[in-house]
């Protein structure tokens, strides 16, 4: 009893803080959401985040809720994924009631323009580490090549053609199956091939 109730302390502390700290949206919120889920709590593997990333991206609505929807879900079920959720919007949620009449009188503020603009190379470089963490794994499973070849078709695909980043997502998940399979079967036929010699 008292593990599944550390569970959901971790879940609910996990997800306050990210609403919390989680400052400029959806894409800022997935390092630390990351950080908890992968490094201090083991709740997923890296290649489980980053699944349940690409997926959560290739789905409508916020991204960091869904994030904590599964996480949730994940750990506790259904009760689990309410907790998440309501601990990751609730300090969003009471800031924006608490802090709406100050709006229009700090929308002026150069204080409020300076704390912004030094956030935001922050979250730019949390940004960064991360794609540079997910470009290491891909190096790893695809080779230099085939990586190199597969961000600038995703490159191409944003920004020449510009296709929604779903459709993106969904192309790259729909060869990631394939991919996956092929080499699973590969090694199962070496394996066959392994035994009989």
């Amino acid at each position: 009893m008292k593990s599944t109730q550390n569970d959901y302390i971790q879940l609910a502390t996990s997800m306050f803080k990210t609403g919390i700290l989680g400052y400029g949206g959806g894409p800022s919120v997935i390092p630390l959401i990351r950080h908890d889920a992968v490094m201090r709590y083991d709740w997923l593997n890296d290649d489980e985040f980053g699944e349940t990333l690409a997926i959560a991206n290739a789905l409508p609505g916020p991204i960091a809720t869904k994030m904590a929807a599964y996480l949730g879900y994940k750990l506790k079920g259904v009760r689990g994924a309410i907790v998440s959720v309501l601990a990751h919007i609730l300090p969003s949620c009471i800031a924006m009631i608490a802090l709406l009449s100050a709006i229009n009188y700090l929308s002026g503020s150069k204080v409020v323009a300076g704390m912004i603009a030094g956030v935001s190379p922050v979250i730019a470089v949390m940004l960064g580490l991360m794609a540079y963490e997910f470009a290491q794994k891909a190096y790893k499973g695809l080779g230099k090549w085939l990586g190199l070849s597969f961000f600038l078709l995703a490159l191409i695909l944003l920004e020449v053609v510009q296709l929604h980043p779903a459709i993106v997502i969904v192309l790259f998940l729909a060869y990631g199956t394939i991919h996956y399979r092929a080499i699973a079967k590969v090694k199962r036929k070496q394996d066959k091939e392994g035994e009989t010699s």
